[in-house]
């Protein structure tokens, strides 16, 4: 029974294993691109169809692959100040902001008042638009010609500049030859499937890490400022976590007394220094506003009680303008002498006041993940 029980728990294993590592009915283990699509799908760079399939030899339209390669480099929440006009794609567009981050990015660029989001994009375009997204590489046209010559049997057909671009995405890994084709061909005019978007932009992904183009590279890199040090932070790689349990400073914009407020008043206050890591890594930068409301008002009498103000605070808005939920609270108490204690802990009734401009300390219930490359929230 032991045995049968120990080989039952064995098999759901690798069975649960095997249904988180292959989620698509339609990409076999095997496949020749099941690891790039099984791991961008779990990253959410890719998504697959209502039906749970992924379809890998489907095609994949301009705006699809412009919105999976602003996401396969972590450039979602990028900001983009001067967008571009293009005759065919209004604000409201689901793809609209992709496009213009991959303008802005220097993934593609705009030769013409139409961008055709609709049309497929070919194989040229894919490879690209991976291989802008990298630094430059010093090639020869020689040299590329070179390269390309000792694997693609179709290299001739392309132009003087397309060789030098081939040759640099080639040396990037950028150029997906399906395995079952008898001859390497690099196809430029052909539209992409599914399956070679998610090599290239796996490929594209890899290769950003250390060779970023220049936009890239700085959006890429952690900021750094000086600021109020928040203890034991934990940073890995480009996501820094606030415990929970942690005190960041805020300066109040109004007025609260004991005396005067009431409960359910809404409070806001504003980050007045950035809040930085102890290797100076800005977590929550200086200008971001957080909101509440006083969940407990007690009023100070003489020879009675002492006021309190209790403030529940529900959220937090960055200088990204990204608004989520900032859960923690602020137990509002004055600093007194040793003789002030002594009367407040002998007659008590201390009215308690904060000014507008007052500092106070949010204490977070729970931990804040932050990217630390461009300050937001990860929920």
């Amino acid at each position: 029974m032991k045995k049968l029980l120990l080989g039952l728990l064995s098999f759901l294993t690798v069975s649960m294993m095997a249904n988180t590592a292959f989620a698509y009915p339609d990409v076999e283990a095997n496949y020749w691109a099941a690891k790039e699509i099984n791991e961008l799908s779990e990253q959410g760079v890719l998504v697959g169809y209502p039906d749970g399939t992924f379809q890998p030899d489907e095609l994949v339209t301009r705006a699809e692959f412009a919105s999976m390669a602003i996401k396969a480099l972590g450039q979602e929440h990028a900001q983009v100040a001067q967008p571009v006009t293009f005759a065919d794609i209004e604000p409201d567009f689901w793809a609209y902001d992709s496009i213009q981050k991959a303008l802005f990015f220097d993934l593609i660029s705009a030769k013409d008042s139409l961008f055709r989001p609709e049309d497929s994009v070919s194989r040229a375009e894919a490879i690209m638009v991976a291989s802008n997204a990298l630094s430059d590489k010093d090639i020869s046209y020689a040299k590329a010609r070179e390269i390309l010559a000792k694997k693609y049997v179709d290299y001739n057909t392309l132009t003087e500049e397309a060789v030098v671009n081939y040759g640099k995405a080639e040396i990037f890994e950028l150029i997906v030859v399906q395995p079952t084709m008898q001859e390497a061909r690099i196809e430029a005019g052909r539209a992409a499937t599914r399956a070679e978007c998610a090599v290239i932009l796996y490929n594209m992904k890899e290769q950003a890490k250390e060779n970023p183009n220049a936009k890239l590279a700085y959006a890429m890199k952690k900021k750094t400022g000086e600021g109020y040090v928040i203890p034991n932070v934990k940073v890995d790689g480009s996501i820094g976590t606030i415990p929970a349990g942690s005190y960041l400073p805020v300066q109040v914009t109004g007025y609260m007394s004991s005396q005067t407020s009431e409960i359910g008043d809404i409070y806001t206050a504003k980050i007045a220094q950035n809040c930085v890591t102890s290797e100076n890594y800005i977590l929550i930068q200086e200008g971001a506003y957080v909101r509440g409301q006083l969940l407990d008002v007690v009023k100070g009498r003489w020879f009675v009680k002492n006021g309190v103000l209790y403030l529940d605070n529900a959220l937090i808005t960055t200088v990204n303008d990204q608004t989520t939920k900032l859960k923690g609270y602020s137990n509002i108490t004055k600093d007194r002498n040793w003789f002030m204690q002594f009367v407040r802990a002998v007659f008590k009734g201390e009215k308690l006041s904060v000014p507008a401009d007052s500092t106070i300390f949010v204490k977070t219930f729970s931990p804040i993940r932050v990217d630390l490359t461009n300050g937001w929230i990860l929920e």
